[in-house]
């Protein structure tokens, strides 16, 4: 392992735990995800639990909730604790404008997610972060895992002269990327934003790399074939390192809240043709700034 990044993930691995009275948090790998025990989110939160989810939350970027009956409305309550709600950008007539339904089954021809990505990043304010809960699994309860990357970490692995270049590149994301070959329904107002390659995340200040494939046209201070071989090697560089990643194994009634900000996932479609059902509310993040 490189010193430099040797000295990125010792950071994250030597430094006290956070103190946690009313949850358990049970780390998924040392570097990203955790399972937190002890919490009924179909109750009202005491200010100390939402207290403690809060700074998992911000410690570890993604939280797995385990056995968790949800309605739609307790669901929705629980993510407003973190924020207004974010709307769905195409919402299905007569359906409630802040629930996705992520849906898949034998019928399906693509799904959602199957990629590496962040949501909706070609916004002016992407989302802050995405609950998803899972109620129906793959018969057998094998396949359909997510992984998911930590993007502070894939900054810090890269080398000092790396990160000083992309310090100062801006990109382009354009919302019309992700429909390439289909079109686009009239009612949708494609978001195309330029934001910086580098941001700081809003709460701790870190660092973090911003860009992902389905949603970044090209960086605009590079010609396009110099942009395509720097976002390659960036995006080659989230997939192939598995330092950066944890996977999630979903059983029914699962949550996982996941920060979007700083997180890139990957929902693995490896169980067609059979099903899989959840609902997501995602909540409303600010500009991210350099």
């Amino acid at each position: 392992m490189d010193p430099y990044a040797l000295e990125a993930v010792e950071r994250i691995t030597t430094r006290p735990a956070e103190p946690y009275e009313t949850i358990t948090v049970d780390t998924i790998t040392p570097l990203i995800g955790a399972e937190v025990s002890g919490v009924d989110l179909n109750e009202e939160l005491t200010p100390q639990q939402e207290k403690e989810i809060r700074a998992a939350f911000l410690d570890h970027h993604v939280l797995v909730f385990r056995d968790q009956d949800l309605t739609t409305e307790r669901h929705k309550r629980f993510a407003a604790l973190f924020g207004e709600l974010h709307p769905v950008a195409l919402p299905e007539e007569g359906s409630d404008p802040h629930i996705l339904e992520i849906r898949a089954t034998k019928e399906s021809r693509a799904v959602a997610g199957n990629g590496w990505h962040a949501d909706g990043t070609a916004d002016a304010e992407p989302s802050l972060g995405s609950m998803l809960h899972i109620t129906t699994v793959p018969e057998g309860g094998s396949g359909g895992d997510t992984l998911f990357a930590n993007m502070h970490l894939a900054y810090e692995l890269l080398s000092p002269a790396m990160r000083t270049f992309l310090d100062g590149l801006t990109a382009v994301h354009d919302g019309a990327l992700p429909w390439m070959g289909q079109p686009i329904p009239p009612e949708y107002d494609v978001p195309r934003t330029e934001h910086p390659v580098v941001v700081r995340h809003a709460d701790t200040g870190r660092k973090l790399l911003f860009v992902n494939g389905p949603y970044t046209s090209h960086i605009t201070q590079l010609s396009r074939s110099e942009s395509t071989a720097l976002l390659d090697m960036l995006y080659a560089h989230v997939a192939r390192t598995p330092l950066l990643q944890c996977r999630v194994r979903w059983q029914p009634r699962t949550l996982v809240f996941w920060d979007n900000r700083c997180v890139q996932h990957h929902a693995v479609w490896d169980y067609f043709p059979h099903s899989r059902y959840g609902r997501r509310v995602a909540i409303n993040g600010t500009r991210p700034q350099a």
